[in-house]
């Protein structure tokens, strides 16, 4: 955590350092804090949150997840798709 006046300081370098690092930086204000994210990051809690919103989709998520591999290709759109 780092306070906003430092953090105003330090802002050119606080950006670079979570874009490389991935690592979101909490930024503590005088009321409330704030979280520093990389834009990568940003999007990719947006489309996490857009996807678990889509009924049933962590579900299926998890069970394609507990397949195996080796099961992968077996499903019959993959051959209509012609993907292999």
């Amino acid at each position: 955590m780092i306070p906003v006046n430092e953090a105003q300081q330090q802002l050119p370098d606080l950006i670079d350092s979570v874009s490389q690092s991935h690592q979101p930086i909490v930024i503590a204000g005088e009321s409330s804090n704030a979280v520093l994210l990389s834009e990568a990051d940003w999007e990719s809690v947006q489309e996490t949150l857009y996807l678990l919103s889509i009924p049933g989709m962590r579900e299926s998520i998890r069970e394609g997840l507990a397949t195996p591999i080796e099961q992968c290709d077996r499903h019959p759109l993959i051959h209509r798709l012609h993907w292999k």
